[in-house]
């Protein structure tokens, strides 16, 4: 008869090996015994993880006021962050969870896949730079601007805007300073108060009937126009989701009859209120793509936000022929004496060029360089502000910081982005469509 083992001999290290993770692990891990790998935790979906991402956003927004843009997603997720209570810290740990998830999640092979990818990869590296923020961080102005925006903008010295500077003399001939003698030409050309509402709304007419002319827009697309005062900006547009908006503008300051068409095609078509209509249908109704159902602020987004609508008042009125809508349109309108209006747009146009000054005064007094009078001068000299429109500008670096970048560099780098296309209307409408229908990135604007 064979000899059973006695209880006291031991079991060959294998078995026992196996039985005490049978034991320990139950189920677990009994692959291991048959020489099978555990499994591994499985990563989210990108469609997890985008939710996880909106959350996240709204309750950053929970607490930073500015934070949420727009949000027309589910309101149950805007009522559970209203009522959760998380600290910058415990955000900032959600947010590198996030981080780690998307970095271990395949990058698609579709184009639109891939972008969405790096999309979601950077807004959350920008989430967690903002919180850092919050929890005291202090980086300079160009620090800032790459962690939150994506880009960095140039740096000129005063000798490059007193070049500029000494280019306006010939236009303005006279007696005093230059910037007086721009402040008392300009003075001609205030938008009555009276007057206000009637050419605001023929400028936003016409540039629609150009937008829509080149774009598709949505079906029952609308806007409601309002009147404010007491802001750091001249206009906005607060998007409501299902294709509308609601569109302020400040009227704290004089109004020039050129800022009608800035603004109108700025804030309304072909630039924020298209940009974000585009996105709804595009990414969010047709993909399902719920990370675009919220627009936080302080992210990369804003630079295509702004540098699009920036050059969109250039899609809508190529050339001359923004001058000529006015003087035939606008200017009657106002009550305005269109007589000198292709010298005021040619002192336009070079003043343009003088809107890093911004940039500069941003930079200097955040980065601790200047104090807030210093930057309020810097701008009267170097970009021509009056008095009181510089310290509104210095209101706005207080409140949005290195913001200002995204304005001039978003434009110039939307700008090489669609004439890289080609030169005709159609090639250059078609990327401009393309762009506000997509995912894409400052960094990813860069031509050759």
């Amino acid at each position: 008869m064979p000899r059973r083992p006695s209880l006291g001999r031991p079991l060959p290290i294998f078995f026992r090996v196996c039985a005490t993770l049978a034991v320990v692990l139950i189920l677990g891990w009994l692959p291991a015994c048959r020489g099978e790998s555990a499994p591994e935790e499985e990563t989210p979906g990108m469609d997890t993880i985008a939710e996880s991402y909106v959350k996240l956003v709204l309750a950053v927004g929970r607490i930073d006021p500015d934070y949420v843009d727009a949000y027309y997603g589910p309101p149950s997720w805007r009522s559970e962050a209203e009522s959760a209570v998380a600290s910058a810290g415990q955000l900032k740990l959600r947010a590198i969870s996030l981080i780690e998830q998307i970095g271990k999640t395949a990058k698609p092979a579709d184009p639109m896949g891939a972008l969405r990818h790096t999309y979601l990869s950077t807004q959350l590296a920008a989430v967690r730079s903002r919180l850092d923020m919050l929890q005291g961080a202090r980086l300079t102005f160009d620090e800032e601007s790459r962690a939150l925006y994506d880009a960095v903008a140039p740096t000129h010295g005063e000798e490059h805007f007193q070049r500029i500077l000494d280019s306006l003399e010939p236009l303005l001939p006279g007696a005093g300073p230059l910037k007086d003698r721009w402040e008392t030409f300009r003075s001609g050309y205030v938008i009555p108060p009276e007057k206000l509402d009637t050419v605001f709304r023929a400028a936003i007419e016409a540039c629609k009937e150009r937008t829509a002319s080149r774009l598709e827009l949505p079906s029952g697309e609308n806007f409601r126009l309002e009147y404010v005062t007491d802001k750091n900006w001249s206009g906005y547009n607060w998007y409501q989701g299902g294709f509308e908006s609601l569109i302020q503008i400040n009227t704290d300051l004089p109004i020039y009859i050129d800022r009608a068409v800035d603004l109108a095609c700025h804030e309304g078509y072909p630039g924020h209120h298209v940009y974000n209509m585009l996105l709804e249908r595009a990414l969010v109704q047709d993909r399902g793509w719920i990370e675009f159902s919220v627009y936080p602020l302080f992210s990369p987004q804003s630079l295509i936000a702004e540098g699009t609508a920036n050059y969109g008042i250039e899609m809508a009125f190529p050339g001359g022929e923004r001058v000529d809508f006015e003087k035939e349109v606008l200017f009657p309108l106002a009550g305005l004496d269109p007589a000198s209006a292709d010298l005021y747009y040619e002192a336009l146009h070079a003043l343009d060029r003088l809107s890093y000054a911004g940039n500069e005064a941003a930079r200097r007094y955040l980065d601790g360089e200047i104090d807030a009078a210093q930057a309020a001068e810097f701008l009267t000299r170097y970009a021509l502000s009056s008095p009181d429109r510089a310290a509104q500008r210095v209101g706005f670096f207080d409140q949005y910081r290195a913001y200002v970048i995204n304005y001039n560099l978003g434009q110039d780098l939307v700008r090489a982005y669609i004439e890289a296309a080609g030169e005709t209307p159609e090639a250059r409408w078609a990327a401009f469509e393309e762009l506000l229908s997509s995912p894409r990135l400052p960094s990813g604007l860069k031509v050759d």
